[in-house]
């Protein structure tokens, strides 16, 4: 385990104070050899297109601990964090904006590492406009992110209005990120306890049998092509979901942009078998991981049931959990033998 705050460097290694080189100097090398300029101004002009913005927080010690978050995954995950939303309504990413506030205990070199990160997720998902503020902060590291994503109007004309049966998909397992940021802090805790000597000659334990839940925390993925598969295939989603708080929290968004109740089928919500396992260790239900945990970056989608044969074909992958019911039928959990249970987001 790292210790509280930046990355910890090997001794020897180069920090750099901010304030001797400059926060506009740094912001210069941060873009040199990106390919991106930085501008604050994002102009967006695609004649028949639409527009679509979404904007994030992210703070020390509530939404990441860099104990045990290396800042070059921060950077790309808060990334998709900004442009998780965008997918989720078939928007294709367009621009990111960042305001990051820097307290003094981080070098230059802890942000290059951050906005490595950043980098490689705006090139990956093709992001055509990146900016940059720093400022200064008083309480550790926060980041601001703004994004932008367009869709042409013909595209967007052909979402379909969902009906009252409609189908719910999700397009990965949920839980294992939340199981994952359990054995992060399990060992965060294990090495709080440790004496100064004892931590002078920790070694970093084996986690390999946690590299699957470890990897759904640290480092999720979006696939770039989310977007144009549906286009492709024309099978739009009549809405979507962007799974950050769990699957309970997203269920129950869905349900109140909608209007409408949903019915979710326990056995049908996809659970990993790492994700089993660490519940079982720490004695947790793994449903409850899925339902309440975060960070899962996964999708929930409504697809007209009329459409149910075609979807199946096209995405083979994404698993059918659920459909809409009528409104006063709230939000429910049907278990195996058919009983219902209210849906509730911690």
């Amino acid at each position: 385990m790292e210790e509280k705050g930046a990355k910890k460097e090997p001794k020897g290694a180069k920090r750099t104070e901010i304030s001797q080189i400059g926060k506009h100097e740094l912001m210069r090398r941060l873009f040199e050899g990106t390919g991106y300029v930085n501008s604050n101004l994002h102009k967006i002009a695609l004649p028949g297109s639409v527009v679509m913005s979404n904007s994030q927080l992210m703070l020390e010690g509530v939404d990441f601990d860099l104990v045990y978050t290396p800042l070059k995954h921060l950077g790309y995950k808060s990334a998709l964090l900004a442009i998780g939303p965008l997918y989720a309504n078939c928007y294709n990413p367009h621009s990111l904006s960042y305001t990051i506030g820097i307290s003094a205990r981080f070098a230059a070199e802890d942000i290059v590492e951050f906005w490595t990160g950043v980098v490689a997720a705006a090139k990956e998902h093709k992001i055509e406009s990146l900016s940059l503020e720093l400022k200064a902060s008083m309480t550790g590291l926060s980041v601001g992110i703004a994004s932008q994503g367009v869709q042409k109007k013909r595209v967007l004309d052909t979402v379909p209005q969902p009906d009252k049966n409609a189908l719910i998909c999700i397009t990965g397992n949920v839980g294992a990120a939340y199981m994952g940021l359990h054995v992060l802090e399990r060992e965060k805790i294990m090495f709080n306890r440790l004496t100064k000597e004892e931590a002078s000659k920790y070694v970093q334990p084996d986690l390999s049998k946690y590299k699957y839940i470890l990897s759904q925390y640290l480092s999720p993925e979006i696939n770039p092509k989310t977007t144009s598969q549906f286009v492709e295939a024309k099978l739009l989603p009549a809405a979507g979901q962007f799974i950050t708080n769990g699957l309970a929290s997203a269920v129950k968004q869905l349900c109140s942009e909608l209007d409408c109740g949903a019915k979710i089928y326990l056995e049908k919500i996809p659970i990993a078998s790492q994700t089993m396992d660490m519940a079982k260790e720490i004695n947790m239900d793994a449903v409850t991981a899925a339902l309440n945990g975060g960070d899962d970056y996964k999708f929930l989608f409504v697809i007209p049931i009329s459409e149910h044969e075609k979807f199946h074909k096209e995405f083979p992958n994404v698993d059918i959990i659920g459909h809409l019911c009528a409104k006063e039928a709230g939000a429910a959990l049907v278990t195996p033998e058919g009983g219902m249970i209210e849906i509730k987001a911690l």
